[in-house]
């Protein structure tokens, strides 16, 4: 595993730097070389918290090309006009989005026909759930940007119970913090416990 220190700083919500693993290692890969994607374009998908934007302003600030966030929520005719202007221009452009793009149930579906022909031909790239190691590294970097400390067998605890996704990290380390300002008491097994059944529901935690 490994991380990517982000250039730029970070509001209160986002980390400094993004953890890489199995779930994104892939799309870091593709991130770093812009060329030979295809028409210059890729879709990044992935799901909430999952670091599509901190990628898209790493992408950006690297150098590597142009980025249009959130396009799912764009006019088609306005991002149609990004795409042209950026085969005019030459520079690679990241197009990132929600949900993934095609057809289906869950997925960003176009209706201006020549947007949909351009974006099934781009490179698709999704973000998928952390492994282990990555969760218990999103863990650490949640507990560091909050002052808390947590170590090897908190997250050890916690990674064999919490769900694996970026937001489940964030939420879970948000509820560990708030109980133990709440109790005035340093985070232990009881507060790590109640933190997991706040998030998940009773019943999960063992």
């Amino acid at each position: 595993m490994r991380q990517i220190a982000l250039p730029f700083p970070s509001d209160a919500r986002d980390p400094s730097r993004i953890i890489v693993g199995t779930g994104n290692g892939h799309v870091i890969d593709a991130l770093g070389e812009p060329a030979r994607w295809p028409f210059r374009t890729a879709l990044l998908s992935g799901p909430p918290r999952s670091g599509k934007s901190l990628l898209a302003r790493w992408f950006v600030d690297a150098g590597m090309g142009d980025a249009v966030d959130d396009a799912d929520r764009m006019d088609e005719t306005a991002l149609f006009h990004a795409w042209n202007r950026a085969q005019e221009s030459g520079r690679p452009l990241l197009i990132v989005s929600a949900l993934p793009y095609g057809n289906g149930a869950g997925r960003w579906q176009v209706v201006l026909p020549d947007l949909a022909s351009r974006l099934g031909a781009a490179l698709a790239l999704e973000i998928g759930p952390p492994d282990d190691e990555s969760m218990a590294a999103l863990l650490g970097v949640q507990a560091e940007m909050r002052g808390l400390v947590l170590d090897e067998s908190a997250t050890t605890y916690l990674v064999g119970r919490v769900e694996r996704s970026h937001l489940a990290a964030e939420r879970l380390v948000a509820a560990i913090d708030r109980l133990s300002l709440e109790r005035k008491q340093a985070p232990g097994i009881a507060i790590w416990r109640d933190a997991l059944e706040e998030i998940m529901g009773p019943g999960k935690p063992e």
